[in-house]
């Protein structure tokens, strides 16, 4: 069931997205050689509660960490770790989530450590641009398919791929709402956009090809080629006036 929200409820929701917006900006900033992904995590907890609010992945189902700290060719649901230490040339996708009185600010970005290769510049730009159009397709009045098809056409017209078996989704008083929000699709097909809809789009772009696989610990998600990968999200809200950004930084 898709939930619409209130004006009242989405004002929650850009407190609840800013504080995640700034988690990750913060988290981001951290990225450094020699930095261990638990440390970046450890950021993003610590700023997290420091606001009032609670990490939403910390628990959630199970999952270790109050950040998915994915590094290279993990496309997601990296868990972080004191040994993991991030090298000059990684790129480093950051994904969390921040509960504030009882909704969800979701967001990820991925970002480079130090100087990166031409091609890792590429995919994270191609990702990250493609993330923008999906925003820009998210018209009330507009289908789901308009959105996944925007993100399919710009990240495949570059040579990429875009992932299929993991997809953005709604967020308000749970992380995961519906309805699910593919990054792929048919303009004109899909779920009917409508003013107070609140959805996560999150590009996962892959360098080879769009298969993945899960590591033995039932969280880490890597390419099936072991190329690169990248996921960009922010959490937004459907409106009269146009998409709006709801994971937003100071």
């Amino acid at each position: 069931m898709i939930v619409l929200k209130t004006s009242r409820e989405l004002k929650v929701m850009r407190e609840a997205g800013r504080i995640a917006a700034n988690a990750l900006k913060i988290a981001g900033a951290a990225v450094k050689p020699g930095v261990s992904t638990w440390e970046i995590d450890h950021v993003a907890h610590n700023y997290i509660v420091e606001q009032g609010a609670v990490p939403t992945f910390l628990g959630y189902g199970g999952f270790p960490a109050s950040a998915c700290v994915s590094v290279n060719n993990v496309i997601i649901h990296g868990i972080p770790s004191k040994s993991h230490i991030i090298k000059e040339g990684d790129i480093v996708s950051i994904d969390v989530g921040a509960t504030y009185k009882g909704f969800v600010g979701d967001n990820a970005w991925t970002f480079p450590c130090g100087k990166v290769s031409p091609e890792a510049q590429a995919i994270m730009d191609a990702t990250k641009n493609s993330l923008f159009e999906g925003i820009k397709a998210a018209k009330a009045g507009a289908r789901l398919g308009d959105v996944g098809s925007a993100i399919q056409k710009y990240a495949e017209a570059r040579g990429y791929s875009v992932v299929r078996e993991y997809v953005g989704h709604g967020v308000g008083a749970k992380m995961h709402e519906d309805p699910s929000v593919p990054n792929y699709g048919t303009p004109g097909r899909g779920v009917r956009l409508l003013p107070g809809m609140t959805i996560a789009i999150e590009p996962m772009v892959n360098q080879g090809v769009k298969e993945v696989r899960t590591l033995s610990d039932g969280w880490t998600t890597v390419t099936a080629d072991g190329k690169l990968s990248a996921h960009f999200e922010k959490s937004i809200a459907i409106t009269a006036d146009g998409p709006v950004i709801l994971t937003d930084p100071d």
